[in-house]
Order: structure tokens, then sequence, then C-alpha cells
């Protein structure tokens, strides 16, 4: 299924993904061009969500094979399932060596063959979503190996010769930016770089994911996050996520408008950690930041366009 740009902008929409003009575009092209999707930026911008929402859209399955320091190819691609293996040896022992001879030969059949994520991607029947999440944990050696796996979408199993992949996935990879990437990757990719939404589009994506929300109340929010964002050095900056688990705690506490009180109750679902919480007391607090929420500009007055 091709979908134009427009098209493709109102099916994230319609997933609840509020993307930009550049985001969109940027999506279209890798999926035109049927090249890997590399969404570079800071942890909590909706990343990940890209790869979820593209599942959605095109209604398949999405495989994730999640980055971690250490992974390896054996993890990445397939296993053999030696347990499995050894009880079979073990039960030909009793039966006739012509038998065992059988068994031996069959070791390295598909019934004994462990998929990991990119091996399933690359034999799937239906075109699948390959999210390969937070690439930048990975060392250079596996990064090497990936990129040769995303350039001609096969892999070598030697008990078997070379699998090539039946349809080419849609692959998005993520990276918080913790180390650069290789050249050679990035040259196999489409890159969109994501950054905290402003206050405006955090609205939008508030009004979409919480519709309980007064308009008042949603406003202040997105506004209050904005101001946290740009005033405080963080250990780590209230994500979307938290955003819009703020609101509906918000919600759930029956408030209507932020106000110093309220704020000071639910710290911790703004941040994460102590020091965070304690570098917002001190150098901004809750009266400061009602008051950015109900005097800011850049987003529109309550009752007023976004």
């Amino acid at each position: 299924m091709e979908l134009s740009i427009e098209q493709l902008k109102l099916a994230f929409e319609q997933q609840g993904y509020i993307a930009d003009e550049e985001a969109v575009v940027t999506t279209y092209l890798a999926l035109k061009l049927q090249k890997p999707l590399l969404v570079e930026g800071p942890p909590g911008v909706g990343k990940t969500e890209i790869a979820k929402v593209l599942a959605g859209v095109f209604d398949t399955e999405l495989i994730r094979l999640q980055c971690y320091e250490g992974l390896d190819e054996n993890k990445a691609l397939y296993e053999w399932n030696y347990q499995k293996q050894l009880i079979k040896i073990q039960l030909s022992q009793v039966n006739r060596e012509d038998r065992r001879q059988a068994v031996e030969d069959n070791l390295f059949s598909e019934d004994y063959l462990l998929e990991r994520p990119l091996l399933k991607a690359i034999r799937a029947e239906k075109t699948p979503v390959l999210l390969i999440d937070e690439v930048d944990k990975v060392d250079q050696e596996f990064e090497a190996f990936l990129f040769e796996v995303l350039s001609d979408f096969q892999v070598s199993i030697p008990e078997w010769g070379t699998l090539k992949s039946r349809q080419i996935p849609i692959v998005v990879l993520t990276s918080n930016g913790e180390r650069e990437l290789s050249d050679g990757l990035k040259r196999r990719c489409v890159y969109l770089y994501l950054d905290f939404p402003d206050p405006a589009k955090e609205l939008r994506i508030i009004t979409a994911k919480v519709p309980e929300i007064s308009r008042r109340l949603s406003l202040e929010v997105a506004k209050a996050v904005g101001y946290i964002r740009e005033r405080l050095e963080l250990r780590k900056k209230p994500s979307i996520a938290e955003t819009l688990d703020w609101a509906r705690a918000l919600v759930a506490l029956d408030a209507d408008r932020l106000t110093p009180e309220v704020v000071d109750l639910t710290l911790n679902i703004i941040f994460k950690n102590k020091d965070d919480i304690d570098t917002f007391r001190q150098n901004l607090g809750p009266q400061e930041l009602v008051a950015s929420a109900a005097n800011g500009t850049g987003v529109g007055k309550p009752g007023g366009r976004g």
C-alpha cells in the first residue's frame, strides 16, 4: 500500500501521533526509497513510537530488536536450540546406528532454529516493520554487521546457506545520541532528528491523547513543561510520556488549572529522580511555574486558538 504525503500525515494522526511536516516528509521518503529511517533525538520525544505507528498504518507486524551493550549477532540474528538438540542426541543413543545418523543429519533443521528479530524480519511473509531501538548502545563491530544486513537484506547461516529477504522490511532505527554512529550506517539511512516539541505542538499531543482534559489545563500543562525543559539543567528532562502522565494525573485529581499546591503534589509524575526534584525546588518552584503557565506566550490563550 503506497500513501501520498498527505495520506501518511492523516494516517499518523489517526494513530494518535502528531507529526510536523518535516517528520512526515522524511518518513515518506524513507518508505518511497525503501531505505531505513534513522531517528535521533533525546529520550522521550517519540522516536520509538514512529515504528509502532507505521506498523499500525500498514497493519503489519512490529518486530523489535532492543539494543544494549554487548549485543552480538547470535542474539540479534539466530541461535540453535542447543538443549533441544542435546535431548534429541541423547534419545538417539538407544536407537540403531542408522537412526542415530539420521538424527544427527536433522539437528540443524528448522525445528531447532531460534529466530531472533533480524532473521524473523528477513523471513517474514508480509512486509514487517523492523524496529532497531537505541542502536547507539551497541559497539562498532556489531554496528558494522548491522549495516551489512541492512544493505542486502540477506543473511548467511552456515548450515543452510544464504537467505534472502522475501520482502524488504520497513526499518526504523532509533538513537539517543549517546555516541556518534558510523558513516557506513548513516549512508544507508534517511535521517530524522526529533527534539522536544514546542508548547503549541505539545498542546496538540495532549489534546489528542488526553481528550478529557480541559482546554485551560492542557494549555497550562504544555507551557509549564516547556518552561521546565528550557529553564532547568536536569538529569532527565520530562518526556512527552511524562507530560501525558502529568495531564492524566491532574484530571484524576479533578484539577481545572495549575496551582502551586497541585504542582507540588504531582512533582513525582514530572520528575523521575530526587536530584531533579531538588533542582526544581531550588531554582524554579511551584509558584514561578504556575505563573509562567498562566502568562506564557506562544501557545494561545484559554479559549483561543492553539
